[in-house]
């Protein structure tokens, strides 16, 4: 999720992982990958060239930038259907500019599994973040298509592309995933960029006829969905540290934006820890301004509460992990780290509509935002792996 606020006064981690030098894939040269369920062509080699690929799709020369309806997302939102299409869903693109994977499985009406993440970036951008997650859901799909499981799957699946996580064009995080979740205001069309075009008339120019009552349909109703499963990069340095390439995200920050002579950008598990924080903070600034009678005007500009992960899908998904490990490095006795997200992920917003469980993937020096974002081909691989045992197992 983008933060190109410069002050983050409070950041609270929670992680029940041990740091470790050894890595369990890549500490020797007899984990070489060897086997034929590993699918190794799919999953890593086809991802990461995919992941490449979306990578340059960019409004600007020289680095990557991709926000809101802009050029290049329009080109990156086709090039991720055809993604879809090839590994055997059938698609198409919301009112909002969402982009939509489904296969019905053996039962269409059953409630349906989700999966995805934001092909949006912040500028200046890496090119795992968001991308990730879209490109080991259909890489995984792929496979289960090419090994004629798909129709197969006990559950309809829906692997979704996230218009805008980011917030970079709007200023309003997380437009795709609450309009399917059912959490955007309908006022939301009327706000503007800074080119005072608005969120209405960006989407009319881009052939998407987004009203209210379009909004309003966009809502998918819980009885309807089964749960939502999200990959994102770490964005932190715990994995790195414990030289494991995945881990089980416990829980999200939550996250309160202000604008004053500056910005400030305020996360917390704590919801009441948050609020408390918060009046202290702007009692203090408002004390100081008066006396030395200085204006001081204070907006939040973005709220949102903490959200915990489902302890069964949790579960699950650390036991897909598990399995990856053990398919690619043999019988390694690991536990799966679990840890906290600081950072808000569309998995935040899906919560308000179903059940919901995410993977972080190890990425380099935890850095994230920027070009010099960074994850292994093979711990690529290990995300498409796990994601296919979950949907193997559980699906």
């Amino acid at each position: 999720m983008a933060s190109s606020l410069c002050f983050l006064p409070f950041l609270l981690f929670v992680i029940s992982s041990a740091s470790s030098s050894t890595d369990i894939l890549h500490g020797s040269e007899e984990n070489e990958a060897v086997g034929h369920d590993l699918y190794r062509e799919f999953l890593r080699d086809e991802a990461v060239s995919r992941l490449n690929e979306l990578g340059k799709v960019s409004d600007v020369d020289g680095y990557l930038e991709r926000t809101f309806m802009s050029p290049a997302s329009i080109r990156a939102a086709n090039v991720i259907r055809r993604w879809m299409e090839d590994a055997g869903l059938r698609t198409w693109i919301d009112h909002i500019g969402n982009v939509h994977g489904r296969v019905d499985g053996m039962n269409a009406s059953a409630p349906a599994l989700l999966m995805g993440s934001h092909m949006d970036t912040v500028v200046d951008a890496g090119k795992f973040d968001g991308a990730l997650g879209i490109i080991s859901a259909i890489s995984a799909m792929k496979v289960l298509k090419v090994t004629e499981k798909l129709e197969k799957l006990k559950y309809p699946v829906e692997v979704i592309a996230f218009c805008d996580e980011e917030g970079v064009r709007f200023q309003s995080t997380f437009l795709g995933s609450a309009a399917i979740a059912g959490i955007l205001p309908a006022a939301t069309l009327n706000i503007s960029d800074k080119s005072g075009r608005t969120l209405q008339e960006v989407l009319k120019e881009n052939t998407v006829e987004a009203t209210q009552d379009n909004l309003i349909q966009l809502k998918y109703h819980p009885e309807s969905v089964w749960g939502y499963v999200e990959v994102h990069i770490e964005q932190g340095p715990v994995l790195e540290s414990a030289g494991i390439p995945l881990g089980v995200v416990k829980g999200i920050a939550g996250q309160t934006r202000l604008k004053v002579t500056f910005t400030i950008d305020l996360r917390a598990m704590d919801d009441i820890g948050r609020e408390a924080v918060l009046y202290e903070l702007s009692a203090r600034m408002y004390n100081i301004c008066d006396k030395r009678s200085v204006s001081c005007v204070i907006e939040r500009k973005h709220d949102a509460n903490a959200v915990k992960c489902d302890g069964e899908l949790s579960m699950q998904l650390q036991s897909a992990a598990h399995t990856a490990f053990r398919k690619m490095a043999g019988n390694v006795d690991v536990d799966v780290p679990k840890l906290m997200s600081g950072a808000g992920h569309d998995a935040m917003a899906m919560a308000h509509l179903t059940k919901m469980g995410m993977l972080f993937v190890r990425c380099r020096g935890g850095i994230s935002h920027s070009p010099a974002e960074h994850v292994l081909d093979d711990d690529v691989w290990a995300a498409g792996l796990a994601v296919l045992a979950f949907l193997e197992n559980h699906v």
